[in-house]
């Protein structure tokens, strides 16, 4: 499977090319649209929110409900165009009261990417640099779920952190549900809440951390004799390619520097089959499944668009100036988590797809299922 997505984040629409979806898949579109309104939820986000009611077309790809095999292309357009068409028109433009924004702001691509392309006008940068790109990982995402959902594996993924505001040990996962910043714990909800209105309050903005899980996948999916075979490895390299995502960890992450080997090692047990007695190592050893849940947290940073801005330089003038002023969010935590799921979605139904028989749906069934016993017997 690969995929490549195009658009601007206020330009007409977002266009996705997905190639590698075996055929026979029967496609339920409101599954995709459920997933993408998700990513538009969450407290703290902003009035481009209110805007957008993303819901996908596709134009190719899939006759009478199923993939034919060929690439899907798909559209997700974009409501918000129209209040910039005047400007945002490739060709029937009217710069003429369109005045240039020349001053960066840090945190963001805008000087760096106006620097690499010898770009004047940083809206030729974040304009593709902004996290409405993200609308594309969902959609791949959500179509890859329903081939997950044929081989009996499932996903979850929730806010450990906002701030300075975590779950620790909490899940609640009947309050989740009612969560508006997706943390399985009322007492974390509340107190994220109360400080992201302060955030707003002082126009400033939060970061955090969310967790990914995926249940019941094999061991052996991915491999340990390249680099470029190791899933736990793509994995983080696509949440990292995330924007405003900073850090991925494994199972207990970083904190396994604080133990002894004796102490994180998942001991190996038999019970109808190889299991382990811990997940410390969050599903992978050498860079494969082992048939533990996966386990996977992703920290993003605070986003750089700031109500309030910070000091920056005119890139023409060098003289210092505040940086520029975007509409944006106070925090995305809520809705980076539904991107990181689809994101770990993704990249977990390619290495299946790469590794089984998939031309059509049911032979990749049928491969897998012959997998799934062979793992138990061995």
């Amino acid at each position: 499977m690969k995929y490549t997505s195009s658009g601007h984040s206020h330009g007409q629409q977002i266009t996705i090319i997905l190639e590698g979806i075996p055929s026979n898949l029967l496609i339920d579109i409101e599954d995709i649209n459920e997933a993408l309104r998700k990513r538009q939820l969450g407290y703290g986000r902003g009035n481009r929110m209110k805007i957008e009611k993303d819901k996908i077309e596709i134009v190719s790809g899939v006759l009478f409900g199923k993939t034919t095999g060929a690439p899907l292309a798909i559209v997700v357009k974009n409501k918000d165009y129209d209040n910039h068409k005047n400007y945002m028109a490739p060709f029937s433009y009217d710069d003429s009261n369109y005045q240039k924004i020349q001053v960066p702001r840090p945190g963001h691509a805008d000087l760096v990417g106006a620097i690499k392309y010898n770009h004047d006008d940083m809206r030729l940068v974040f304009e593709r640099a902004s996290a409405r790109e993200t609308v594309s990982r969902v959609v791949v995402g959500a179509i890859s779920k329903q081939i997950l959902y044929q081989l009996g594996i499932t996903a979850a993924s929730f806010v450990r952190e906002i701030g300075n505001v975590s779950i620790e040990d909490e899940r609640d996962m009947d309050f989740f549900e009612k969560s508006d910043v997706m943390m399985p714990s009322k007492r974390a909800t509340q107190e994220a809440i109360a400080l992201i209105d302060e955030a707003k309050s002082r126009k400033d903005t939060l970061g955090g951390i969310c967790q990914v899980e995926v249940y019941d996948v094999p061991c052996g999916i991915g491999s340990y004799v390249s680099h470029e075979t190791k899933l736990d490895a793509k994995i983080a390299a696509a949440l990292l390619s995330i924007q405003s995502c900073k850090g991925v960890e494994f199972g207990d992450g970083f904190s396994l520097s604080h133990h002894f080997g004796s102490e994180v090692h998942d001991e190996i047990i038999y019970e109808d089959g190889f299991k382990r007695k811990s997940n410390h190592y969050g599903g992978f050893e050498g860079g494969m499944t082992n048939g533990m849940p996966i386990v996977v947290k992703a920290v993003f940073k605070p986003i750089p668009t700031l109500m309030q801005p910070l000091s920056s330089v005119h890139i023409k003038t060098k003289e210092k100036a505040l940086s520029h002023i975007e509409r944006s969010d106070v925090c995305i935590l809520p809705s980076a988590s539904i991107i990181a799921m689809y994101t770990v979605i993704y990249e977990i139904t390619n290495a299946i797809i790469k590794q089984f028989t998939s031309d059509t749906i049911h032979q990749l069934i049928e491969a897998f299922q012959s997998y799934r016993t062979y793992v138990k017997r061995f």
